[in-house]
């Protein structure tokens, strides 16, 4: 019986022939990831293990984002447990603030995670890297700060689900983030349960870079242990000049065996919006005309790249935001950031009367720099929308598209950008 890229990448991170889904094994690690949130717990653990140094100074990468710039004293202390940290360890991948942007964006992009990786992160969205031909996943605290001491974790081979996308899409308006809705909305959010979710077909070969690492964002969503596309062309040009050691491709055997297989075909999807309050609860978008919003947001590490923003800008330019809503831009990526001010597309948002603003995670988790009060509804660019994730409890979180949300910030209510 052949295997699948998760089991090949696991076989070859714990020495084995072949591994098994079930088994039990201690793991070699190629990089650990921790944020301003999970990291403090992590170097915790780190201190309690009595290691006196890291695993390995240059595979540890340090990011704070979720409540920088600072918002408050607390914000504050989580960053300089991070920086002392640092500075004791002499790691040189700390990312301070004016280097930082969302973590899961930041790592793919400065080349930290490669095809044939095994990465672990203390964010359950660490799986965003399995767009790149890697076994990348969330782990708790406790975990990540093991594995700063030893470059080991413990894990469970995964089952794994293939998905396979046909056809192409209807529209300009349709991509990555209908597919992964899509296929939340069918198996639900505990469908996939600890499983590998691999994403195959013809459609995900014709799907950028940029599309596949919102997919892989999003497979924690279905309850999944990682999400991960097979390494191709498209994995090779966005990596080169950038992977900091070189790729090692793996591709599941066609005798691999698979726990289900889902199967799709993306010529027949409109833009997808998930309901409140779980991003299983999906919809057309012409189903939701009706849906005043408060408040859109485009960004995080799901669909805050450039390709993101600049088709939010393309749905927005020359027109104005709804007198009645606030829109709120973040690029998830600092590179993207900077292009996207050499470009001028922050001017088309502040001319809309939209907010343009530094790479941070803040309105995503309800942080800052977008909270939502009582009763308030938004319609969000990012990956979750269970009650309170974005503020008060009684508010409303609609998951979208960019563009989707674009053209809603536009019309005042959930829309297309058809309607425009």
């Amino acid at each position: 019986m052949g295997m699948t890229i998760a089991e090949k990448i696991i076989a070859a991170h714990v020495g084995a022939d072949a591994v098994h889904p079930g088994e039990f094994y201690f793991a070699r690690v190629d990089v650990v990831m921790a944020n301003d949130i999970t990291a403090p717990l992590a170097i915790e653990q780190f201190e309690r293990t009595g290691a006196k140094r890291v695993f390995d100074p240059e595979r540890i990468i340090l990011i704070p984002d979720h409540y920088v710039p600072n918002k408050d004293v607390q914000a504050a202390e989580q960053a300089k447990v991070l920086r002392e940290f640092a500075r004791r360890h002499n790691l040189p991948f700390y990312y301070e603030v004016g280097r930082a942007c969302v973590c899961h964006s930041l790592v793919p992009d400065e080349g930290h995670c490669v095809a044939g990786d095994l990465m672990v992160g203390a964010d359950s969205h660490t799986c965003t890297n399995g767009a790149l031909g890697a076994l990348a996943t969330g782990m708790g605290s406790t975990d990540v700060g093991v594995a700063f001491a030893l470059g080991e974790v413990w894990l469970r081979v995964p089952p794994s689900m293939k998905f396979i996308y046909r056809g192409r899409p209807r529209s300009r308006w349709v991509g990555g983030k209908d597919y992964i809705l899509a296929t939340i909305g069918r198996i639900g959010v505990s469908g996939a349960h600890y499983a590998a979710m691999e994403f195959t077909g013809e459609a995900i070969a014709s799907l950028p870079l940029h599309g596949r690492l919102t997919m892989c964002n999003m497979a924690i969503e279905a309850g999944a242990k990682c999400g991960i596309i097979a390494h191709d062309d498209v994995t090779a040009a966005f990596l080169a000049g950038r992977g900091r050691r070189p790729s090692r491709v793996y591709r599941s055997d066609p005798d691999a065996s698979y726990k289900a297989v889902h199967e799709f075909d993306v010529s027949a999807l409109e833009p997808q919006v998930a309901c409140p309050h779980l991003p299983s609860n999906v919809r057309p978008v012409g189903e939701l005309g009706g849906v005043r919003i408060d408040q859109a947001f485009i960004g995080s590490c799901t669909n805050g790249r450039y390709e993101d923003i600049r088709l939010a800008a393309e749905v927005i330019a020359g027109r104005k935001v709804h007198r009645d809503v606030r829109l709120i831009v973040i690029p998830s990526s600092l590179r993207d950031y900077r292009r996207c001010i050499r470009e001028g597309i922050d001017e088309v948002f502040a001319e809309a009367g939209g907010v343009f603003s530094w790479p941070t995670c803040g309105p995503c988790l309800g942080g800052h720099m977008g909270v939502l009060a009582g009763g308030e509804v938004c319609v969000s660019t990012s990956n979750r929308n269970f009650a309170g994730r974005m503020g008060d409890i009684e508010s409303q979180v609609y998951l979208a598209n960019p563009a989707v949300a674009a053209a809603s910030a536009v019309l005042g209510r959930i829309g297309s950008p058809e309607e425009l």
